[in-house]
């Protein structure tokens, strides 16, 4: 049986220790630095193999003694991007596997100096975007001979939006000002380069429902470095109904508030509410040559709210607790296998979809007006060139 500490009681730090837990090929450590928050979690599971901590793991020192009496074989960090660093450290001290869900470049590469020559594995940049839009992408980009671009294309979003944002809080407000704020890389004319968040305007059409997508800073994960040499375009951007990034504009260019992060997240935890009916949408396309025609394929899937052991949980949720524990799953029973940084992208879809965890990609899906290019059953997973969504910029 394997031991993890998980970090963080929040929103996804509570479905991945339950989903380990109730696996009953894991034991979880859940610690959290707010009194009970843990032990919440803890109660409402009712699990055995889960063990609640009051711990304040932003404190390297803290962590460091902790792990000296709780040994573990991993840890993931449900943490803000920024205390990842420390977290990393304190693992390669420990000795132990290291995940996390950043979306933060410069913690990424934090983390890869801190990987350099360590016999265990250290996997950021797990859960949906980065995370699994990567390893999805990555199995369109086996079947090309030469590539030309690759879109990723993900969005979290309420099903029935009803304020001018046309948005709910899913995810960290933390980490999607950092996403909004962040200049995000890309490859544009066979260079890799840094565009700016906002911008890059497109409008794309899905099962009849128009959204947009925009630049965001992380979602490319380490894709680009990966598989960028000859590509001619290669970018992420965040899908979200039409209107919500010219308010963003407003609040965080125009009223400067990008410079003043602290009071943009009072504002929006304030005002925007948070729900659990949610709807996740993953989209990657990749055009290229193969067998010397110029072709396309597409992976589209579309997931809802599920309910898990009794409770319903938002589709954010399953996405990211299913990504990042199909990927420490995979990890920890590979043996040595996997050591040093390892990215998404060396992960296989199949593997992924086959997974205990990662299968409520496939259970949480809906068809996408006949073009979800997934087909058959968990571990015969194929992949299908079909016609995708309807894509197009504007001015």
């Amino acid at each position: 049986m394997y031991r993890v500490l998980v970090l963080g009681a929040g929103k996804i730090g509570a479905l991945i220790s339950g989903l380990l837990a109730n696996s009953g090929a894991y034991r979880v450590d859940l610690a959290d630095k707010q009194p009970g928050a843990a032990a919440g979690v803890a109660h409402a599971h009712h699990l055995p193999a889960l063990t609640p901590h009051l711990l304040d793991a932003g404190d390297f020192n803290a962590l460091t003694l902790h792990l000296q009496s709780h040994p573990v074989d991993a840890i993931i960090s449900g943490l803000p991007y920024y205390c990842n660093p420390g977290v990393a450290r304190a693992a390669r001290a420990a000795g132990a596997h290291y995940f996390d869900l950043t979306e933060d470049v410069a913690v990424t590469r934090a983390v890869r100096q801190v990987a350099a020559g360590a016999p265990t594995a250290f996997v950021p940049q797990c859960g949906l975007a980065p995370g699994f839009i990567s390893i999805a992408a990555a199995e369109l980009l086996r079947h090309f001979d030469e590539v030309r671009s690759v879109k990723l294309r993900v969005g979290a979003l309420p099903q029935h939006p009803n304020n001018v944002l046309k948005y709910s809080l899913t995810w960290s407000t933390e980490g999607l000002i950092n996403e909004y704020g962040n200049p995000c890389e890309a490859i544009v004319d066979g260079k890799l380069t840094d565009v700016l968040p906002l911008e890059g305007m497109e409008e794309i059409e899905i099962d009849g429902t128009l959204y947009e997508a925009f630049n965001t800073s992380g979602g490319l994960g380490s894709l680009g470095e990966t598989y960028g040499a000859g590509v001619e375009s290669m970018n992420y951007k965040t899908i979200r109904y039409p209107g919500h990034c010219s308010q963003m504009r407003l609040l965080m260019n125009d009223l400067k508030l990008n410079q003043d992060r602290g009071t943009l997240k009072r504002i929006l935890e304030n005002a925007v509410p948070q729900t659990l009916q949610d709807v996740v949408i993953v989209y990657a396309a990749v055009t290229g040559r193969q067998g010397g025609e110029l072709r396309e394929e597409n992976y589209v899937n579309k997931v809802y709210p599920q309910i898990i052991a009794g409770r319903l949980w938002s589709a954010i949720q399953v996405t990211t607790a299913a990504g990042i524990t199909a990927v420490v799953d995979l990890v920890l029973q590979g043996g040595n296998k996997y050591h040093g940084f390892f990215a998404q992208e060396q992960f296989r879809l199949p593997e992924i979809l086959a997974n205990r965890f990662g299968r409520y990609y496939d259970q949480g899906s809906k068809e996408v007006s006949g073009r979800v290019v997934v087909e058959g059953t968990a571990g015969e997973q194929r992949l299908v060139a079909n016609p995708a969504p309807v894509s197009r910029n504007v001015p």
